[in-house]
């Protein structure tokens, strides 16, 4: 017979032959990091709940969700088993870098550009300020409505 009635065949023995033996390679990575858990390691779960492995079973693992709220899981619902620097980044927002390079300041000089927060430029004393008072507004309209209604409402009793 032909060669090349077969190579489809072949090919396609082949591939399922690769896609079998990487995903038996990922079943054993995630064996092996489930294996690394050790009470107080933080995780996630593949529905992406993030916790703290209080104590490991044959088949299940004891996860405390928040201070004091406890949930049994199965081994298998571990999604990944975090670093503490990692978890504590993620579930308690801990940044070490961000505390020594942030600046935060006092004042709302940074908005402005200006250093001096009683000091505003040039441009800003050239332009007229506009009083947004209920006064000034009623004053400048030469009546005071008491009645509560605009100017061309008519009254519906």
């Amino acid at each position: 017979m032909n060669l090349l009635t077969f190579l489809p065949f072949i090919v396609l023995i082949g591939a399922m032959f690769l896609m079998t033996r990487s995903a038996k390679k990922k079943q054993q990575q995630a064996v092996e990091m489930r294996n690394q858990m050790q009470p107080g390691t933080g995780v996630r779960t593949i529905g992406g709940m993030y916790a703290t492995v209080k104590e490991i079973g044959d088949e299940t693992v004891l996860l405390e969700v928040a201070p004091g709220v406890h949930a049994v899981y199965a081994k298998n619902a571990i999604g990944a088993v975090l670093e503490d620097s990692e978890y504590n980044r993620i579930v308690h927002g801990d940044d070490e870098e961000s505390d020594t390079d942030t600046v935060v300041p006092d004042d709302a000089s940074s908005l402005t550009g200006s250093t001096d927060p009683v000091k505003t430029d040039a441009a800003d004393e050239a332009q007229p300020r506009t009083d947004l008072t209920k006064k000034a507004d009623t004053a400048e309209a030469g009546q005071g409505d008491t009645d509560g209604k605009a100017e061309g409402e008519a009254d519906t009793k």
